[in-house]
């Protein structure tokens, strides 16, 4: 292993943010230390950060769902199949991000760190009015903002119009055009090169992690490492609840299976999903595993597999839910109705083409904190516990991609 790549990116954040917390704590920091040259220089790594990521925003979440949806091509093809299999993913989906969602809210709130004055989500960032409570005003305003032009949406990083142009130029391009055409590849080939920039964003993230670090507890102590402690227990045990509970009752309910056998079958693919944070990584194994194991034809584990890899985010839908949540209460963001409708539309079209690597997530992320109103920013500080949900979410995405197929060959037999 060469010497660059000896110490993680998850290892590098967890030292800044431990560095910055020390320094904080243990320096004779001055009473006005946000008005310092060195505060306010330290800031602008974070502001620098950030501001690369609003570059890219819009276009990442342009490119990633329109290569999701195109992807799906060959499948939407198969008509009966690719159509259970989607349906059952959505249903799913869905279920994880009401569970995120109502749990989160259910729980006593957490307190407010940062003042939400000393941050912005960006100047040209459209949000929806959240003291609109009716739900003619909410539909209202929803419409109006998805149903702009794509070029205009672009600059002023309308995310939901940018959603809304993508799905339904995604689905244009995959009924007028074949299966192998050029477009497709072009598309495919920007998407990567987006994913590659962003990747290279997030290699600056250790020095944005310590400066939003040392500003947390330089201004309100270091109450912030607790309440991330909590945030990540909550995390784990919603995500144990859907994957040891919901998703096998599922299996049980549309098959009869015994769960003995489920989670004999699982076992191996859920290992590898876990050590790999990487669904992409696990698909051979959960197609062997699904046929050698479970008894799935070949042609129903080809096609459901893989689409599950491309847009079966369960875990990563419920994180994403709590994580806004969590967010949103830390920077003191009023999300109101309409705040929390966007959640749940957002956190469900960004695991439509989300990367199936190790932190993925992130660039689903964006598009849930900017279409809420939480500053973005806050990215930086769920990067510091993010690697370690990964492993236990990327392992409830693979149970749920290979209980998909279980399901759907099942009904395609019956």
């Amino acid at each position: 292993m060469s010497k660059k790549h000896f110490i993680s990116l998850p290892v590098q954040l967890f030292l800044s943010a431990v560095i910055a917390w020390l320094l904080a704590t243990l320096l004779p920091l001055p009473s006005n230390i946000t008005q310092t040259t060195a505060f306010q220089l330290l800031m602008l790594t974070k502001t620098t950060y950030i501001g690369l990521l609003k570059m890219v925003v819009g276009a990442v979440v342009m490119f990633s769902l329109l290569q999701g949806i195109t992807s799906l091509g060959s499948t939407l093809r198969l008509k009966t199949l690719g159509y259970k299999a989607i349906l059952f993913y959505s249903f799913t989906s869905l279920i994880a991000i009401a569970l995120g969602l109502g749990s989160s809210l259910a729980l006593p709130a957490w307190p407010q760190l940062i003042d939400t004055a000393s941050v912005s989500v960006g100047e040209n960032v459209q949000l929806i009015d959240n003291t609109a409570a009716s739900g003619g005003a909410i539909a209202e305003k929803l419409f109006n903002m998805a149903l702009a032009n794509p070029f205009s949406a672009l600059t002023n990083t309308n995310l939901l119009a940018i959603v809304v142009f993508s799905l339904l130029f995604g689905v244009a391009l995959l009924t007028s055009l074949p299966t192998k055409h050029p477009v497709f590849e072009v598309i495919s080939g920007v998407n990567s090169a987006l994913n590659r920039f962003v990747s290279g964003i997030i290699r600056f993230a250790p020095i944005a992690v310590f400066a939003i670090v040392f500003e947390f507890t330089a201004t309100s102590g270091s109450a912030i490492f607790g309440q991330l402690a909590q945030f990540a227990l909550l995390v784990f045990v919603l995500t144990l609840i859907h994957g040891g509970v919901v998703l096998p009752v599922i299996a049980k309910l549309a098959t009869g299976i015994k769960f003995s056998t489920l989670f004999k079958a699982l076992s191996a693919p859920m290992a590898m999903a876990f050590a790999t944070s990487s669904s992409s990584a696990t698909l051979p194994l959960s197609m062997q595993t699904a046929e050698n194991e479970l008894g799935v034809s070949q042609s129903a584990s080809s096609m459901v597999l893989p689409l599950g890899a491309i847009m079966n985010m369960d875990g990563t839908a419920l994180f994403e839910g709590v994580a806004a949540i969590f967010l949103a209460q830390l920077y003191g963001v009023d999300l109101g109705t309409s705040g929390l409708i966007m959640i749940f539309i957002m956190a469900m079209v960004s695991s439509i083409g989300a990367p199936g690597m190790p932190s993925g997530s992130m660039s689903g992320m964006q598009l849930v904190l900017l279409a809420a109103g939480i500053p973005l920013e806050a990215i930086a500080i769920l990067l510091i516990i993010e690697r370690p949900l990964d492993t236990f979410r990327t392992a409830v995405n693979v149970e749920g991609d290979i209980i998909a197929a279980y399901v759907v060959d099942k009904w395609q037999r019956s």
